[in-house]
């Protein structure tokens, strides 16, 4: 069952991107589909005897590589970090291809989407059952090129050529950080399974530990979009909707965050790389949320969302609260993909429409959609009762049980994210559905809601966004849960659930204050009262701030400016004037220039006289008569023996006959010249 759910995946992408043009659209869509379907129906039922049941799964197919002491097997964990995560992906991408009927249904090029889309999904499965870091990595290099492929999906468009160019590269740097990773703990351990690593970890040098657990952020800052390699996940909107649904909810986002909590036994054993990813994760979440509030793309604030979650993530996992880190990944997935996949419907609905500020007034017209985004956005504001209530609330709460000056911090912006969150959320549906109509008329006129094959996905997605929050808060963070006790570790002196529990109830109710207050400032400044935020914009600090919300901070202004170029010219002097340069003349021009010049020069030793011949024949053997008695020359005692003696004991005779036939040859040349 456990590698049926694995490989169904591949089969189907297989079967649409080997067989599309026999089996037809038709035939992909059923084949994609149903292979997805029922992986996700199996993985639900290795939920059951995995997690509830605590029987952990290990699979063997064989080995990959055996050298020496580095053996790496074909093998695959199913415990209830992978599997959890796993049967969020597979229900996920199974509703995305679903939905993906009617969306893509105009596209001529559906059998290669559906492959594409199937690929991605096996892949991340890959990645997320691999038994060791090398297996892990296998399907993290491979998401990276599934992404490339479908954010490029639409390849006549140059915006998406830049965007996945841009999505690869920008990946590149922290998959560079996570190789150098795997090579530190094969230094340091010897092997790089998860057995062998974790089992080490407690005995090895905590400076050494530290290395690897920053190479680790560094690696899931790429993947996970943490500040500073976020670049890449706005500009990944210019591929389809159910792309960007996928990648933003359950698959390529969440590879990072996987990756800190599967290696949890090593983190807990340094303190200095959970501080540094308690800073990175606060810092993202606050950049995000503040970023997204003046974002006008449609799509592009969803994404911004999407950033700041994963910022909330990675402080989770730096507070060392794995349980509720991956709570809050799966019932996150369950309500951004919601927000992606009721987008798409707008857009449908709008010929295409990203811009806020050209819509409006769409709610008699689309209801469904309307109640679908408001869902995801109550559930993405962490509104009490909602599913993204009972995990981001308790996170903040752990921040702050923490006493500690970083715990402190990440409370604080935190909390002041959640409040921004909750303003561009509110800014959303309002400049989407509440304010004037601000679209041409042809819009009106022909606007309609999804199809039922979207509307299935959606309801179901919404749902979960609704309740399942309030149904497994006990189970993944309930007090004394053993939920993930065969995956996740934590530290003894790291637990501080019960603390959370006693804190002050203002600050338990204070995140929750902040955004309902940025929610109802959101809904009056852009239902009510417009003409005052026109008039802000018009004011230097206004349109300042405008500027460098919107502007990003400036990031890309700086990478553009000044990063990119340095590494050009680093680059340059890298490639003329060294590997071109000094190497090339050494070892590639210079050695073959050498090399000829000197046969040139022993070629005209070649004069065609016997005497010449005989002389460096007999040069020859001299020369090797050296070479034969130097290593003799260097054993010998002279201290306590003669060396008369000791020549004799050691010197062939033979070597002396040859030394005399040598000299007698020579002269007798002399003597014939």
């Amino acid at each position: 069952m456990y590698l049926t759910f694995l490989f169904l995946p591949f089969l189907g992408a297989a079967s649409a991107g080997l067989l599309g043009r026999k089996l037809g659209v038709t035939g992909a869509h059923i084949i994609t589909t149903s292979c997805l379907a029922i992986s996700a129906a199996l993985s639900i039922v290795a939920f059951y005897e995995v997690v509830l049941c605590h029987s952990p799964v290990t699979i063997k197919l064989g080995t990959w590589i055996q050298s020496e002491i580095l053996s790496i097997d074909w093998s695959f964990t199913f415990d209830t970090l992978s599997i959890s995560i796993i049967s969020t992906v597979l229900l996920i991408s199974s509703l995305v291809h679903l939905y993906s009927i009617d969306y893509m249904s105009s596209d001529p090029h559906n059998q290669r989407f559906f492959s594409y889309l199937s690929l991605f999904t096996f892949f991340m499965v890959l990645l997320l059952a691999g038994d060791n870091y090398f297996v892990l990595f296998l399907g993290w290099e491979f998401i990276a090129v599934c992404s490339y492929l479908l954010i490029n999906f639409w390849f006549t468009i140059i915006e998406a050529n830049k965007s996945a160019m841009q999505s690869f590269i920008v990946n590149r740097v922290g998959d560079m950080a996570l190789t150098v990773s795997f090579f530190a703990m094969f230094f340091l351990f010897g092997n790089v399974d998860f057995t062998t690593v974790f089992s080490l970890a407690p005995i090895m040098n905590e400076s050494a530990l530290t290395i690897i657990g920053i190479l680790l952020l560094m690696g899931g800052m790429g993947k996970s979009a943490q500040i500073g390699l976020n670049t890449w996940l706005p500009t990944a909107m210019a591929g389809p909707t159910p792309v960007s649904s996928l990648i933003h909810s359950a698959t390529l986002v969440s590879a990072g965050v996987y990756v800190l909590l599967r290696s949890s036994p090593l983190l807990e054993y340094s303190s200095t790389a959970l501080i540094a990813i308690t800073w990175i994760g606060s810092i993202t979440a606050f950049f995000a949320a503040s970023t997204g509030l003046l974002q006008n793309d449609l799509k592009r604030v969803i994404a911004y969302s999407t950033c700041s979650q994963m910022g909330y993530l990675f402080l989770a996992c730096g507070l060392s609260q794995y349980n509720t880190a991956l709570f809050h990944l799966v019932n996150h997935a369950f309500f951004k993909a919601l927000l992606f996949l009721s987008a798409g419907a707008v857009l449908h609905a709008t010929f295409d429409q990203q811009d806020q500020r050209r819509l409006g007034g769409f709610l008699p017209l689309l209801p469904f959609s309307y109640t679908s985004i408001l869902v995801g956005s109550l559930s993405l504001m962490a509104v009490p009762f909602m599913t993204g209530f009972y995990s981001k609330d308790l996170i903040l709460e752990l921040a702050f049980s923490q006493y500690v000056f970083h715990g402190s911090i990440a409370y604080w912006l935190g909390s002041i994210s959640a409040g921004l969150t909750a303003f561009y959320s509110f800014r959303l549906v309002a400049m989407t559905f509440l304010t004037y109509p601000n679209s041409p008329k042809k819009i009106y006129e022909s606007a309609h809601d999804a199809a039922i094959f979207a509307m299935i996905p959606m309801t179901t997605l919404a749902i979960l966004a609704i309740f399942f929050g309030y149904v497994a808060r006990d189970l993944f963070v309930g007090m004394g849960t053993d939920f993930a006790a065969n995956s996740l570790f934590t530290h003894p002196s790291h637990i501080s659930l019960i603390e959370a529990e006693v804190i002050p109830t203002s600050y338990k109710l204070l995140p929750t204050f902040i955004t309902f207050a940025s929610a109802s400032l959101a809904f009056y400044l852009y239902h009510y009262a417009t003409p005052f935020l026109v008039q802000c914009t018009k004011s230097n600090f206004g349109y300042n701030l405008y500027n460098f919300f919107n502007g990003k901070y400036y990031i890309e202004v700086l990478y553009n400016t000044y990063v990119i170029p340095a590494s050009l010219g680093i680059g340059y002097i890298v490639s003329k004037q060294l590997d071109r340069g000094i190497v090339e003349q050494l070892f590639g021009y210079g050695l073959t220039s050498g090399l000829k010049d000197a046969s040139q020069k022993v070629a005209k030793l070649d004069n065609g006289t016997l005497p010449s011949y005989a002389v460096y024949f007999a040069l020859s053997l001299v020369l090797l008569t050296i070479l034969l008695i130097a290593p003799i020359l260097s054993v010998l005692d002279i201290s306590s023996i003669s060396l008369l003696q000791n020549i004799s004991s050691f010197i062939d005779p033979r070597l002396i006959i040859v030394l005399i036939l040598a000299i007698i040859i020579v002269r007798l040349f002399f003597i014939i010249n």
